[in-house]
């Protein structure tokens, strides 16, 4: 290919926004013309690593919408620490079979036990399954929409909780401040209810059922709320020691 054929070609690439094609063009003709490779083996390798990376920057950009605050794997979670938990349970949810079937997700248990860490891994999953995701606390995610009810962008602030198709509310119970509130309930409640049985929604929580009311403040309506929470959700309870303190004292008694 002559060097002005080569430069028009480069420029088409450009104009179809084909960039990773035009980055690896030089290479991979002069590997081509070096093996003796067909073109149809060529086209094949330039378009498969065009699509490669569309979908790597499809992936980021999921992850980088669903607020996710850091990258945590199923891989890294200690689950001989976590004898309690079965781990092929958790690795058949990293299927995400459950998210197909618009099922919920509860991980309960006391703090420090991994419900946090095994909640973000399968939200990254889904990041990487180019499902839209989105992260939040029950703190932040209620002193957002609280903050709609003032400024009247309710129903903005709504849709960001209602859109995703896998939202993960983190820490529920974790914050007593959300109490001071008489809305809470019913905020949570309308997230809750709007994406029941038409979307995915895990929740991690440190709290019993029973103490969902005082949480949030009304009682009657979390009732209906806790209702709609369970239905259709598969709940795991991890019932084991914090990680956090185990590593608190192995630095401890290492120091020492």
């Amino acid at each position: 290919m002559t060097t002005d054929k080569l430069q028009r070609v480069k420029e088409s690439l450009d104009l179809l926004k084909l960039g990773t094609i035009a980055k690896i063009l030089d290479h991979e003709l002069f590997r081509a013309a070096q093996e003796e490779i067909p073109v149809t083996e060529l086209l094949e390798r330039l378009f498969t690593q065009e699509a490669d990376s569309l979908i790597q920057r499809r992936i980021e950009r999921r992850i980088k919408q669903s607020k996710l605050p850091e990258r945590k794997l199923l891989a890294d979670f200690d689950f001989p620490f976590q004898k309690g938990l079965d781990k092929a349970r958790i690795m058949e949810l990293a299927e995400l079979d459950f998210v197909r079937r618009k099922q919920g997700l509860i991980l309960a248990g006391n703090s420090g036990t991994g419900k946090s860490h095994i909640a973000k891994a399968l939200l990254l999953i889904g990041c990487m399954k180019t499902y839209s995701c989105r992260y939040t606390t029950a703190a932040d995610m209620l002193s957002d929409l609280l903050a709609g009810l003032a400024d009247e962008t309710m129903d903005k602030k709504l849709k960001r909780y209602l859109s995703p198709e896998i939202l993960l509310i983190d820490e529920v119970g974790f914050d007593r401040l959300e109490q001071q509130n008489v809305y809470n309930a019913n905020l949570f409640h309308k997230v809750i209810d709007g994406r029941y049985c038409k979307k995915t929604t895990i929740i991690t929580t440190n709290i019993d059922f029973k103490e969902l009311g005082d949480y949030l403040g009304d009682p009657v309506i979390t009732t209906a709320l806790v209702d709609r929470m369970v239905h259709h959700s598969i709940i795991i309870n991890i019932e084991g020691p914090s990680w956090r303190l185990h590593e608190s004292q192995q630095l401890n008694t290492d120091s020492v």
